[in-house]
């Protein structure tokens, strides 16, 4: 994600013999770049002719290995979706939902005849608001259906994490975020808010809005934009935590009637309120106030059309795509219609997909080898807390707790959700959709000030990703992501350690992050670290946004190191476990060489060849935006720069580009 040492020039000399047959190890030995050496560059050494060859498919914004296990995961779900269908299910299941639901998305012809009517009661309700109070709670009917000022969730709460409280935060931007309405001396922000405009106009005059009602939303929204707070703030736990009763949130955020927009949206009586940025909703109320009726209709009726645009008439969907598709990520042309209707169906009834798709593609095995691999890294990661050289014993005792009670979820969850009460009309794909959304916000309401339930999952089991969850001290590794070629039952230990296992890694990680290490082992926000160590930690962590924050991805455009610390932590610390977990798992025996390559050159080739990807510009942009994981190749190349396996393996010396003297290299766990 090493230990027999081979010198450069040799391991230079093998690479050029290696022919392009498959590989005996797992890698993909075509892709290499035999001119590129590892010790200049890994990324490329392991990808180079793969970025050299490959084109990005006409509908992608980037393409790589990620993106081949996407592909998958909806080619996959898209069989069993059309199988239920032809075995014609009972009308009322859950198979009869998934099918319809699917067909429903999939039917332009019946999409396009039905013109705007699917979301007309939508807008006539927009049409209709005349007062405040009217407003309010129109905005509480339509939490989780249309796109709003505050967003409101359920989650548990920081300070009581065996709780679920109501939590409210900045949202409502069309735009990816608040820099591409603020940075007005950047070209390319300035051209997707052209972009941006041309497309609220086109679903202004489809609608038949009046006279600037574009205009006015956008300016609506620039104003919501200049009082949110930037990305890399939001990551503090600290900063975003701030609770207070019902009374004090109308109190501090007057303008808006919270009371009845809290009881249109069916919540029950609330004692406590987490509202992540307090002087971010204290604007959005007070501009929900003062803004004339006229701009906040126009704003909410362009936001329900955008949200809808996709089940909409077909010049809709065209310029939804002009602008989602290509001005804001690059991407030359739409996606299959059945892919997106994969991902919507996805997004409604994820659950109900997952259960089917586990039945036929996911093995008792695969969950029980994962275990074990997980098990290897938890105590790589014990070993690795025991051996820090920073961090005082007292400090190393309470990660280690921490590291004990980590909730482990591999493949599925054990309880499936219900959707018996989510109605699924064949051929409304809007009406569906809005039905979805709203059905999932009622399910989270009734959650709130309601005990936790740990067996809750954040994704599907279709879903190629993995996530870390602080207020339930769990790492959780879904079904899709277990599969070739970041895991390959086939491939050798030294290849899966250094993809899957340094993905495991990362999430165990995440953790002790600059976030994650703020929350103890059992998932309540508290310091449980002496002064000494936190300064220490935190030093440690600023050389890291140094590093991060000297790459330039594109022209004029940095990585924010702020934004990135966590992730860039994660990758550091997965890598160095994953790489420790692996020399376990050789037992004290020497890894054999294949392909012409040592185990620790096949973990750091592995390790390369699982961030394989190439990017289009524009969404390029939005991830060094908003994404809070840094552009693949420098994941790659950044971690194993620090790494000292990485230098003996490939006997890096002064000179070579990835080069780092030992005592220059950062380290954290």
């Amino acid at each position: 994600m090493k230990t027999p040492r081979l010198a450069a020039l040799a391991l230079l000399l093998s690479l050029a013999g290696l022919a392009a047959a498959a590989s005996h190890s797992g890698l993909d030995l075509s892709g290499l770049d035999r001119a590129v050496r590892p010790q200049d560059d890994l990324f490329r050494a392991g990808n180079g002719h793969w970025l050299a060859t490959t084109e990005i498919p006409a509908d992608k914004s980037s393409f790589g290995m990620v993106a081949r296990l996407r592909d998958l995961s909806d080619q996959r779900v898209r069989t069993l979706v059309e199988g239920l269908a032809a075995a014609r299910p009972k009308a009322g299941s859950t198979e009869q939902k998934i099918g319809a639901y699917y067909a429903s998305f999939v039917d332009t012809a019946a999409i396009d005849k039905a013109g705007l009517a699917p979301v007309k009661p939508l807008l006539d309700g927009i049409a209709a608001l005349q007062t405040r109070d009217q407003l309010a709670s129109w905005l509480g009917r339509q939490v989780g259906a249309v796109d709003q000022p505050v967003v409101l969730s359920v989650d548990a709460d920081f300070k009581q994490p065996g709780i679920n409280r109501l939590g409210l935060n900045q949202g409502g931007l069309g735009l990816p975020d608040r820099d591409y309405y603020l940075k007005t001396d950047d070209t390319r922000m300035a051209a997707a808010r052209t972009a941006y405009q041309a497309y609220l106009q086109t679903l202004a005059r489809a609608a038949g809005l009046a006279e600037g009602a574009a205009t006015r939303a956008f300016a609506f929204e620039q104003r919501l934009a200049e009082a949110q707070w930037p990305a890399e703030e939001n990551r503090d736990p600290q900063k975003i935590y701030n609770p207070m009763t019902p009374a004090e949130l109308a109190a501090k955020a007057p303008g808006l009637d919270w009371a009845a927009l809290f009881a249109a949206a069916a919540l029950p009586a609330q004692d406590r309120v987490i509202v992540a940025q307090p002087s971010y909703v204290t604007a959005a109320a007070r501009l929900l106030a003062e803004a004339p009726l006229d701009d906040i209709r126009a704003y909410l009726a362009l936001r329900a059309l955008d949200g809808s645009a996709d089940v909409l008439p077909k010049a809709l969907r065209e310029a939804r795509f002009a602008f989602r598709g290509t001005a804001l990520s690059g991407a030359k042309s739409e996606q299959p219609r059945w892919q997106q209707a994969v991902a919507d169906l996805n997004n409604a009834l994820g659950e109900a997909v997952g259960e089917a798709y586990v039945k036929r593609y996911f093995a008792a095995a695969d969950r029980a080898r994962m275990l074990k691999l997980v098990d290897n890294l938890l105590a790589a990661y014990g070993e690795s807390i025991d051996g820090l050289t920073w961090m005082t014993p007292p400090t190393q005792a309470k990660a280690k707790e921490k590291l004990s009670k980590y909730l482990v979820k591999i493949g599925y969850p054990d309880i499936w959700r219900s959707y018996a009460a989510l109605d699924v009309k064949p051929g409304d794909a809007v009406g569906n959709r809005l039905r979805a959304a709203r059905f999932e916000w009622q399910r989270q309401a009734a959650k709130a000030g309601k005990p936790v339930d740990k067996r809750e999952w954040g994704m599907t089991p279709q879903t190629v990703n993995a996530y870390y969850n602080p207020t339930f001290n769990e790492i959780v590794f879904p079904a899709a992501v277990l599969q070739p070629p970041l895991y390959n039952t086939q491939a050798d230990d030294a290849v899966n350690y250094g993809a899957i296992g340094a993905v495991i890694g990362h999430e165990i990680s995440h953790g002790f992050d600059d976030s994650g290490a703020q929350f103890d082992g059992d998932g309540l926000l508290a310091n449980w670290w002496t002064d000494e160590d936190r300064k220490a930690f935190e030093k440690v962590g600023e050389r890291l946004v140094a590093q991060y924050a000297a790459y330039e991805p594109i022209a004029g455009k940095h990585i924010n190191g702020k934004l990135t610390l966590g992730e860039n932590i994660a990758d550091l610390s997965g890598l160095q476990i994953a790489y420790k977990a692996y020399l376990r798992s050789l037992g004290g025996k020497p890894a054999p060489v294949i392909d012409g390559l040592t185990g620790p050159q096949r973990f750091f080739m592995g390790w390369s060849q699982a961030w394989r990807e190439k990017m289009r510009e524009p969404r390029r942009l939005q991830q060094l935006t908003v994404d809070p994981h840094s552009p693949a190749e420098f994941r790659a190349n950044g971690a194993a720069v620090n790494h000292d396996g990485f230098h003996d393996a490939f006997k890096t010396k002064p000179g070579d580009k990835m080069f780092k003297p030992a005592e220059e290299r950062i380290r954290i766990w």
